[in-house]
Order: C-alpha cells, then structure tokens, then sequence
C-alpha cells in the first residue's frame, strides 16, 4: 500500500498549500495563523516562531488578494508596455520601479503589442488584481478601457505622451512637436529632400506625419514613406533604405526613423552599397538610444530622458497617494535633438 503521508518539504501536487495545514503542522488554529500574519505582536512568540517554521517547511504564500480587499491596499503597481524587450520602455520601467520599489510597491508587467483591443484585456485583467495604481503607455485607448480606468477609483499614469485630457495624469512629450522639431532641423542643416522609415506605432505614424507636413512646407518637395505594421527592427531598417533607393531616392536626401533601431540598419545598409553619410545620404533616429554614439557614422538623434519620464511617472504616483491638495495632470518632460555625425 502506497504511503500516503504527506512531506511538507516537497511541492504538494493538485493545490496550494492551505492556511488551515500550516496551523496543523504548527499545532495551533487557523485563526491563530492568521492573526499571526496580520498582527504579530498579539501572539506569543514562541507560538509566532512555530508558525513561522511552519511556512518555511511549506512553502505557504499568504493570500495577498484577500488581504487587499479587507485592507483596500495591495501594495501593487500594474504597468502594461507594448514591449519587454525594448530598450526604450524596460530603461522607463527600471527608473519607475526604483521608487516604487524603495516606497514598499512591486510592480506587475504585462506586454500588450500596440493592439488596443489587447491592451484593453490586459487591463482589465490587472484591474481584477485590485493594483493600487496602474501605468500604461500612450494615451490613447478604447472607450470601453477608459471606462474601466475612470471606474476603478485608483490612480493612473499614463506615460510616453502628453493630452489636456488624460485619464488622471500624464507624463511624456509632444509627438507631433517632436516630428515638427525634426524637420526643422532638416531644414536648417540645408536638406532640400526627405524620407521617413516608421513602424507600426500611432505615436511613431503621428511623428512622421508631422514631420512630413513641416517639411513639405518648408521645402515644398515631397517626403518619401517607407512603413511598416511591424515593430522596428534593424533588418526591416536595411530593407526600407532599399526600398527608398528603388523609388530613386534624390541623392543627398534626409531620412528620419521613428526608431534607433530603423536608424541603424539604414546606416548598415549604406555602408554595404557603398554611399557616404551624410554625403549621399544622412539619417536622423529617435530615442537616443546607448548605441546611437557609438555607431558608424555617430547617429543624430532625438533624445527623450527616459530616467526622468521613469521618475517623474513614479512621483506623480506618488503625489496622487498623498492626496495633494493640486497635483499637477500633465507633465512634459520634453525632447532634444542630438546632432552627430550622420546628420
């Protein structure tokens, strides 16, 4: 016959470890056990001592949701990115968490792509885990997510944009400025032709429509579009500089990226066709990400201080759960143009 006594050392199979064993296995009640958890100083110690031997040999994880209800605090931030990997949000995300790290909150991530109908879900899902706040990226979302977002009662920050109208407050940078500022300096630096290589990002269709429009009206030649529905990456960079050379691309032409990434496949793919930068071609990115200095040539391009956005988010979290008196609902940490060598 199979034996059928438990080890409380080993992983129990089929559920979780219960409230009610750990009080078992410490010879006391339930309620003891839970009393303990909540207020420790109203047991004794050595009662509070073979509960706490209790829940190291099991492995035992006190039920945090149940304990946010009763308490109305979890001690949880929900933040949602279109992306994990991309360096431009994990390098927010790490400056955010900082803060909310050393202010006694853990933050919950979830990737949502650039999908609204996705990013919906995942919010709602988070929602359902009572966080005490909740990051998201942009400030554009469906109705039935602002819905969602306005009901729940807890504060919101929406970051990597700006709007006179966010959910509760807001901290980025104006997009279309950005675009505008771009094809200013274009302009400025003597470029009578341009073209831009965008993904598929709202934010990155609005930059380049507003850097279109500036400079089609400061130069009244056409700027060239290369798109992508994709996520930027440097191979689909090389690809759209091709593209562009296919369509007789007037030599001496400017080309602003919506990303880094495109920025540097293009430089990639020039120097393997053998054209000078910026003689034949010159290339303006977008992020100002760490490898933007050291690529060859040097790229130029448009900085946004994502260890300030991270922090500004964070503080602006922080200001809604002091309740003061007038916190502010949209901040803008701005831009700057990095000029280099490949522009």
């Amino acid at each position: 016959m199979a034996n059928k006594t438990r080890d409380h050392g080993q992983l129990k199979r089929g559920g979780g470890v219960t409230m009610a064993e750990v009080g078992r296995l410490a010879g006391v009640s339930q309620v003891t056990v839970s009393r303990a958890l909540s207020s420790p100083g109203k047991v004794s110690r050595e009662t509070l001592e073979r509960i706490q031997d209790a829940i190291a040999r099991t492995g035992y994880v006190p039920n945090a949701v149940a304990g946010a209800l009763a308490s109305n605090k979890s001690n949880l931030i929900a933040a949602l990115v279109p992306s994990v990997t991309n360096i431009v949000y994990s390098s927010v995300l790490h400056a955010f968490s900082e803060i909310m790290w050393d202010r006694g909150y853990q933050i919950m991530l979830s990737e949502t792509g650039f999908e609204l109908e996705r990013e919906e879900k995942a919010i709602a899902t988070h929602l359902s885990r009572r966080p005490d706040a909740i990051l998201l990226t942009g400030v554009r979302h469906s109705p039935a997510a602002r819905r969602m977002l306005h009901n729940a009662g807890i504060p919101v920050v929406e970051i990597w944009d700006v709007s006179d109208t966010p959910v509760d407050c807001c901290v980025g940078f104006s997009h279309l400025e950005a675009g505008r500022a771009a094809a200013d300096f274009a302009f400025g630096a003597g470029y009578a032709h341009a073209a831009t290589i965008t993904a598929g990002d709202e934010r990155a269709v609005r930059r380049r429509n507003a850097f279109a429009g500036r400079f089609e009206q400061l130069t009244g030649t056409r700027v060239l579009p290369v798109d992508f529905s994709a996520p930027a990456t440097l191979g689909l960079g090389r690809e759209a500089l091709g593209q562009l050379l296919e369509r007789q691309l007037p030599p001496g032409s400017v080309i602003f990226c919506s990303s880094d990434q495109f920025a540097q496949g293009a430089l990639v793919e020039a120097s393997a066709r053998g054209l000078s930068i910026p003689g034949d071609v010159a290339v303006i990115g977008f992020g100002d990400q760490e490898f933007a200095a050291s690529t060859a040539p040097a790229l130029t391009s448009v900085r946004i201080d994502r260890q300030v956005l991270g922090q500004t988010a964070a503080n602006a979290l922080l200001s809604r759960f002091a309740a003061s008196p007038e916190p502010a609902m949209v901040h803008d940490i701005g831009f700057e143009i990095i000029r280099r060598q490949s522009a």
